[in-house]
């Protein structure tokens, strides 16, 4: 079968060509007056997003790939001390060894968080490799989710492939984000002049007398 590049659109998909019968059905996308290159989409706005159909964009090999800027993705700023930047993500449709549809999605990049220890800021870099089953409804959801070893998400005809990068991302970060040992803050030791020593010595001789 062959592959290229299409342009959907303002929109350049990665996805199979199967010639005139080949209706593109595994995308549904929303036009966007922003991209980058032939390849790469910049998403400025997460209400500039593509939508797929999650079981087809699988079952035809489909892909998608392009750069958001961080302050677009709104639930992940809650974990940021700043949102400058962008991320690369990439999301992908294949068949399992099992012959299953899933979802392959990637994302890599700079994030900067804050360090539970020292409350710093912590650049953290990004790289996310995740594979997602599809199931076909609620119930098989359900069984699937039994399975500690697989995870699944429900493919819906209108997939917003952001909000699942995002997802993805978000459930990807470090439960507590910490500095390396001796790279925190509190770590370092703090230095005083003479100046700055002597009120405080003067303060705790005053702290003495008074007990």
């Amino acid at each position: 079968m062959r592959k290229a590049w299409k342009k959907l659109g303002n929109w350049q998909v990665y996805i199979p060509c199967r010639g005139k019968a080949y209706r593109h059905q595994a995308l549904q996308i929303r036009p966007m007056p922003i991209y980058e290159n032939d390849r790469n989409l910049l998403l400025k706005s997460m209400s500039e997003r593509p939508v797929i159909d999650a079981f087809d964009f699988a079952s035809n090999a489909g892909m998608l790939r392009g750069k958001i800027v961080i302050s677009a993705l709104e639930r992940l700023q809650a974990y940021l001390t700043e949102n400058s930047g962008e991320l690369q993500y990439e999301i992908a449709g294949a068949l399992n060894s099992d012959g299953k549809p899933i979802l392959r999605i990637s994302a890599e990049g700079l994030i900067k968080l804050r360090c539970q220890r020292c409350l710093g800021e912590l650049v953290h870099v990004l790289e996310l490799r995740t594979d997602l089953l599809l199931a076909g409804n609620e119930k098989e959801l359900s069984s699937l989710d039994e399975d500690e070893s697989v995870d699944c998400i429900l493919g819906e005809p209108n997939l917003d492939v952001l909000a699942l990068v995002e997802d993805e991302i978000i459930l990807s970060l470090p439960i507590s984000p910490r500095h390396d040992e001796n790279e925190c803050s509190i770590d370092r030791p703090l230095s005083m002049n003479t100046a700055e020593q002597k009120p405080l010595f003067a303060a705790l001789t005053a702290l003495k007398k008074l007990h």
